[in-house]
C-alpha cells in the first residue's frame, strides 16, 4: 500500500476526524500524567474545581475564600465532571483535572480535519487536522488544566461548521441540520468557557466573509430562526443564577476587572507590542512551520477560491485583535491556527515554488534547532546528570525535526517533509513533557514540599496532623492544591501559631528571622523536618521553603467519638 493510498483510506468518511483526534490524544497524554501542577493559573483553576465539589456550589466560582469572577463556569464544570468521574477530590490527582483539555484538543483536531475536507478534500482535511494536532501550542495545553484548549476545541468546532455552511451555498457539500446544530453548540461552548472571546471570532469572520463579498444569502443557512435560542438555553441558566447569586458583582468584575484592563494596557505585566504574537509563531506552529511561507503564498494568490478566503477571514482579523490587544498571552491565537492549518495544506495541492521550499525548509531547521536549544537550556540551569538522557531525547527529535522535514521540503517532498516533521516534533515533545520537563526539581516546589508531608505524615489529610498547615512568604497556587483548600496563606507569625497548635508550618527563607523572633516570643521550640530549595519560575525568584513542626511530641488525634444513643 502506497502512502497515498494509505492516506485516501485513512481520511474518509468519520476517520479522518478520528485519526487526528488520536493524534491529538498521543501529542498530549505524556504530559497529562507526568507534569506537576503549573502555577498559577492551572493550580487556581483546578483548585476552584475542586471546592466547587468539596462545597456543592457549582455557580459560584471561587478560589479558597476569594470569589474569582473572571471567567464562565464552563471549563470548572468539565473538570469536575472529569473528577468525579475518575478520581475524587480529596485524592488531589492534578490529571483528572487534565482530562477536559485533553478533550479540547482532540476535539479541535477533529474539526479541523473535519471543516477542511469540504473544500480541500478529504486527505488534505487529515493533513491539517494533525498538523494542528501536532503543533506544540495545541499539544502542551492539551496536558495544562484551564479554559485554553477547550476553548480551541469549541471555536474550530463552531467555525469548521460555519465554515461547511458557507460552502454549500459557493457549490460545496450540502449541510444537514446537524452541522448548525454543531455551529451553535461550539458557540455556547466557547462562551460558556471564556466568554466573548468565541464570538468574537466568529463575528468578525462573517463581516469579513460579507465585506469581502458583499453577499450575505449563505447567512440563511446558519439556523437563525432557532439557533440563538438555543444558545440561550444553553448560557442562559448559568448566566442567570451566578447573577441572582452575587448580585450582578460577577459580571462588573469580570468586565471591568478583567476584561478591561486587558484592553486598556498589559495587565498583570503581560504587555507587549503589536508582532508579538507572529513572532512567537514559528516555534509554537511548529511543526506547521515548515509550510507557514506557502501558506502565506497561496493566501494571496488563490484568496478567491472559497475554503482560501474562509480560512484567511478566520485568521487575518482576529489575529489583528490579538496583536493590537496591549495584554498578550502566547496562547491568545491559538483558536486560530485551524485556519492557518487549511492554508498550509492547501498549498500543498500544487507544487511548491522553489522560494516556499528554500524559506519554510529554513524557518523549520531554524526552529528546530531552537527548541533543542530550550531543552539543553533548562538541562544546564535545573537538570542533573539523571536527566541528560531526556533532555538529548527531546532535544534531538525536535532538532530533528526540523533539520529532517526542512531537508526534505528543500527536496521537493513536501508531504513527506510534513509527515516525518510531525512524528519527530510528537516523540520530541512527549520526551518533553514526560521525562525531561518533570525531573527539573528546582521548578516543582510546591510539589516537593507536599511530597515531605506526605512521607513525613504531616498532610492533614492523612488524619496525623491537625488541620491547616500554614505557609508563611510563599503564595503560589499549586501548594494550596497540593495541600488542600484550608491552607493557610499567612505571615511568620501565622507559621508560629500553627506550630503553638501541632500543626505544620512552611516559611520561605526572608520570612525566617520573623519566625523565629514570633517562636522565641511563645517559648516554642521546632524541628526543621527538611528544606526544598528551587525557582518560582512565576516571578523569576529564587525560593528556599522550610518545612517546620513542633519539636514536642505530636499529641495523638483525637478519637472518633461515639454516637449517642
Amino acid at each position: 500500500m502506497t502512502f497515498q493510498s494509505s492516506l485516501l483510506w485513512a481520511s474518509q468518511g468519520w476517520r479522518g476526524p478520528v485519526f487526528a483526534a488520536l493524534l491529538a490524544l498521543i501529542a498530549g497524554l505524556p504530559g497529562v500524567f507526568a507534569m506537576p501542577p503549573l502555577d498559577r493559573d492551572e493550580s487556581r483553576f483546578a483548585q476552584a474545581t475542586a471546592q466547587m465539589l468539596e462545597t456543592g456550589d457549582f455557580v459560584v466560582i471561587r478560589y479558597q475564600d476569594a470569589p474569582r469572577f473572571k471567567k464562565p463556569v464552563g471549563i470548572h464544570w468539565l473538570q469536575a465532571a472529569s473528577v468525579s468521574a475518575v478520581s475524587t477530590v480529596e485524592d488531589r490527582q492534578i490529571w483528572a483535572y487534565r482530562l477536559p483539555s485533553l478533550l479540547g484538543a482532540m476535539l479541535a483536531a477533529a474539526a479541523c480535519a473535519w471543516g477542511a475536507a469540504a473544500f480541500f478534500g478529504a486527505p488534505a482535511g487529515l493533513i491539517a487536522g494533525t498538523l494542528l494536532a501536532s503543533s506544540l501550542l495545541l499539544s502542551t495545553e492539551a496536558f495544562i488544566a484551564k479554559t485554553d484548549a477547550v476553548l480551541c476545541g469549541m471555536i474550530v468546532l463552531a467555525m469548521a461548521a460555519l465554515a461547511r455552511i458557507y460552502g454549500a451555498a459557493r457549490g460545496g457539500p450540502q449541510v444537514s441540520w446537524r452541522t448548525r446544530l454543531l455551529f451553535w453548540l461550539g458557540l455556547s461552548g466557547a462562551i460558556l468557557v471564556k466568554g466573548p472571546v468565541g464570538p468574537m471570532v466568529v463575528t468578525l469572520a462573517v463581516l469579513a466573509l460579507v465585506a469581502s463579498e458583499r453577499k450575505i444569502d449563505w447567512l440563511k443557512g446558519l439556523g437563525l430562526s432557532w439557533g440563538p435560542i438555543l444558545l440561550l438555553a444553553l448560557v442562559g441558566p448559568w448566566a442567570w443564577a451566578v447573577t441572582v447569586a452575587t448580585d450582578g458583582a460577577f459580571w462588573s468584575t469580570a468586565l471591568m476587572g478583567d476584561l478591561a484592563p486587558k484592553l486598556a494596557g498589559g495587565h498583570e505585566t503581560h504587555g507587549a507590542p503589536p508582532g508579538y504574537h507572529l513572532l512567537g509563531l514559528s516555534l509554537l506552529a511548529f511543526p506547521m512551520t515548515l509550510l507557514i511561507p506557502a501558506a502565506l503564498v497561496v493566501g494571496w494568490t488563490r484568496r478567491q477560491e472559497p475554503g482560501v478566503r474562509f480560512a484567511l477571514c478566520w485568521l487575518v482579523p482576529a489575529w489583528i485583535v490579538f496583536e493590537l490587544t496591549p495584554t498578550k498571552l502566547v496562547h491568545y491565537p491559538l483558536p486560530l491556527y485551524g485556519a492557518l492549518a487549511w492554508l498550509a495544506v492547501a498549498s500543498l495541492q500544487a507544487p511548491l515554488g522553489r522560494w516556499t521550499r528554500l524559506s519554510g525548509a529554513a524557518l523549520a531547521a531554524v526552529s528546530g534547532l531552537i527548541l533543542a536549544g530550550i531543552c539543553f537550556v533548562l538541562l544546564s540551569q535545573f537538570g542533573a546528570a539523571a536527566d541528560v538522557t531526556a533532555a538529548a531525547a527531546a532535544g534531538g527529535l525536535l532538532a530533528a525535526a526540523g533539520l529532517v522535514g526542512g531537508f526534505m521540503l528543500a527536496s521537493r517532498a513536501p508531504r513527506g517533509a510534513v509527515v516525518t516533521a510531525m512524528a519527530l516534533t510528537v516523540l520530541g515533545h512527549g520526551a518533553l513533557a514526560a521525562g525531561l520537563a518533570p525531573g527539573l526539581a528546582p521548578l516543582w516546589s510546591s510539589a516537593r514540599t507536599a511530597r515531605i508531608l506526605e512521607s513525613e505524615r504531616l498532610l492533614p489529610r492523612q488524619g496525623m496532623a491537625p488541620s491547616p498547615v500554614a505557609v508563611a512568604g510563599y503564595a503560589e497556587p499549586s501548594l494550596v492544591f497540593a495541600l488542600g483548600t484550608p491552607t493557610l496563606l499567612g505571615d511568620s507569625a501565622d507559621a508560629a501559631q500553627a506550630i503553638a497548635t501541632f500543626r505544620p508550618a512552611v516559611v520561605e527563607a526572608a520570612e525566617e528571622q520573623a519566625f523565629r523572633a514570633a517562636l522565641d516570643a511563645r517559648d516554642l521550640q521546632v524541628r526543621m523536618v527538611r528544606q526544598v530549595a528551587g525557582l518560582n519560575y512565576s516571578n523569576g525568584r529564587p525560593v528556599r521553603l522550610r518545612i517546620y513542626e513542633n519539636a514536642s511530641p505530636r499529641p495523638p488525634p483525637p478519637a472518633a467519638q461515639e454516637p449517642r444513643p
